[in-house]
């Protein structure tokens, strides 16, 4: 007889000794359903959340992506998890990238990185990353200012096209079809994929707080999904993808020269 799975509960179990040493004052909590790990985690770091702390859940109803967008999750056909830190980089800029190039570079050799925060497979969709920060109403007596709280959401199946909601792009573009980490890693469960993110993101996580952005420059490029792709800004302005600057602002090369863009509310796609 095969060996019975282990629950979700079960490997956030394995995390919380994993990352003790890193943490000693780490939590882990697991979910059976909630609206938004994001929006709970945002919720514990205003009334004064103080240590990191890992919120998974089997179902999120109403998680929240990047301009809005929701995010859904069923039970083991995908991953939802989102971790508060407390912490005080000298340099926030960059974050949601190195965020990014932790996750991707757990999932697989093939998973690249759409600037700023979208895990790509083969040109298809297969996750998202939400970085938030909330000022606590009364700081710690630790001194860390803010909190970050990160949001991860990945598909474990490839879930058919007509389950993903995607709003009307600006610009006329089709909707990026998904990806799944089953496509990858043949009979992959959502808890290992936990696992395999949450330990190398602690450790880079550190690596941010340590030394900013510069830190995951060169890891970036070996991602960059759009290095050198013809690219649409939801302005309508066209032009290529050239990279980031060590801010982890986009570089695309238009017609009236080279634009750097690191706002959150603008949309990039590939031509």
């Amino acid at each position: 007889m095969p060996p019975t799975p282990l629950t979700l509960a079960h490997h956030a179990e394995n995390l919380w000794q994993a990352l003790h040493p890193l943490w000693p004052d780490f939590s882990v909590e697991v979910l059976p359903s909630i609206d938004s790990t994001n929006t709970e985690l945002m919720r514990r770091a205003r009334q004064g959340l103080d240590r990191p702390e890992l919120l998974v859940a089997e179902v999120q109803t109403a998680g929240r992506g990047r301009l809005g967008k929701s995010w859904h999750s069923e039970p083991g056909q995908s991953l939802a998890f989102s971790l508060a830190v407390p912490m005080a980089p000298q340099d926030w800029s960059g974050l949601s990238l190195a965020v990014g190039v932790s996750v991707a570079q757990a999932l697989g050799e093939d998973v690249m990185l759409k600037w700023p925060n979208d895990l790509w497979y083969q040109g298809r969709k297969l996750g998202g990353i939400l970085v938030e920060t909330a000022m606590p109403a009364q700081p710690a007596a630790s001194g860390s200012a803010r909190v970050a709280v990160i949001g991860i959401g990945i598909n474990i199946a490839r879930p058919p096209g007509t389950a993903v909601q995607l709003a009307p792009h600006a610009n006329g573009l089709p909707p990026v079809a998904p990806a799944g980490l089953a496509e990858i890693q043949m009979g992959v469960t959502a808890g290992e994929a936990l696992e395999a993110v949450c330990k190398p993101l602690a450790t880079d996580i550190g690596h941010f707080v340590q030394d900013g952005f510069a830190a995951f420059l060169q890891r970036f490029r070996a991602r960059d999904a759009l290095a050198g792709c013809d690219v649409v800004l939801s302005d309508g302005t066209q032009g290529v993808a050239s990279g980031v600057d060590a801010d982890g602002a986009l570089l695309v090369r238009t017609g009236s020269g080279m634009r750097a863009i690191n706002s959150s509310e603008v949309s990039v796609r590939p031509c």
